[in-house]
């Protein structure tokens, strides 16, 4: 039994791991900020606000044997000074330091392996920069010092309980037999990772040596195309989906947002690509994620039985103003 620590247990990425470690009996401490603990009486939990470095240095020091750092805040954003500090204040029994990054770390581009350029210091995009900062100086710090650091680079994580407004932002609308507005030509290209996949990718860090001062991507092999994610939706629901296409200039001026409501294509999904080689992740840490399709039909047998409590109530004024822009 490991005595875990997780920086940011209690949303998504969060609950999918803590509810793997505790499934195979370690001893949790979750750091959160929150009220809410959904693990009540089955982990510990630490209040502490993620970015108080102080505060997060004590809490480390706890001896741990294995730390999974996994939360961003968003308001403010984390730097790399603040991770640092987390993981340089971790005793001696520490075995692992998974930091989970984004592969926004490399700024843009497809077909991304881990050896490709991260985005330099003065890159425009805090989140690029501020996950980019926060890799160099944790893998720096395995170089200079041995603390055993690994990052993982997914892209969209999608699965059970996403609190963005993704996977239920399609199904919303198939399931009331709306139209789907795709941008463009629908070729934009996306990557995705099973919730569930990148806890497994995070606990396979921990175990495989050669991890220690190594950055992975993890996602599933190929992305796909964003018309045919669509139709992946659909699939998974049994639904049909139809599709209207619409340039992404009409979109924009019509009101239509990708940061914030009203979406046309669901929360950031409508994003210049980054797609990611998964084969140092396969073949050193034995990471084999599942079909996009069947992650799918997983997401969607927890969509279509939830209570709706992380669902927004469906607004389809937006696209009412689109459809009559395109007749």
């Amino acid at each position: 039994m490991d005595r875990v620590l997780v920086i940011g247990g209690t949303l998504f990425i969060g609950q999918a791991l803590v509810a793997r470690l505790l499934e195979r009996g370690d001893d949790v401490t979750i750091l959160h900020r929150g009220r809410h603990n959904p693990f009540a009486g089955r982990a510990r939990e630490i209040h502490c606000d993620r970015n108080d470095t102080a505060a997060v240095a004590k809490a480390v020091k706890g001896g741990y044997d294995l730390v999974f750092d996994n939360v961003y805040d968003w308001q403010r954003g984390t730097t790399g000074g603040q991770v640092l500090a987390a993981a340089a204040a971790c005793g001696d029994n520490l075995r692992r330091y998974v930091f989970v990054s984004s592969c926004a770390a490399y700024g843009d581009g497809l077909d991304r392996d881990e050896d490709a350029p991260l985005a330099p210091p003065d890159c425009p995009d805090i989140y690029c920069r501020n996950k980019a900062d926060s890799e160099r100086a944790l893998l720096g710090l395995y170089a200079e010092q041995g603390v055993p650091t690994a990052t993982l680079r997914p892209p969209f994580v999608y699965g059970p309980r996403n609190p963005f407004y993704r996977e239920a932002f399609f199904w919303d609308r198939l399931t009331a037999g709306r139209p789907i507005l795709v941008p463009g030509d629908g070729s934009r290209l996306m990557h995705f990772v099973f919730v569930r996949d990148l806890v497994e990718a995070a606990l396979l860090a921990t175990q495989t040596p050669v991890a220690a001062g190594r950055a992975y991507n993890v996602a599933h092999v190929r992305p796909v195309r964003q018309d045919d994610f669509v139709r992946m939706l659909g699939e998974a629901a049994g639904i049909e989906p139809d599709l209207r296409y619409i340039p992404r200039e009409t979109a924009h001026e019509l009101g239509g947002q990708v940061f914030q409501p009203p979406y046309y294509f669901g929360q950031y999904f409508d994003m210049p690509p980054i797609t990611l080689d998964v084969t140092r992740a396969r073949e050193e840490l034995g990471f084999e994620p599942v079909s996009l399709a069947d992650g799918l039909r997983q997401t969607w047998q927890w969509y279509s039985g939830s209570d709706g409590t992380l669902r927004n109530w469906p607004d389809f004024s937006f696209d009412d103003i689109a459809l009559a822009a395109l007749a």
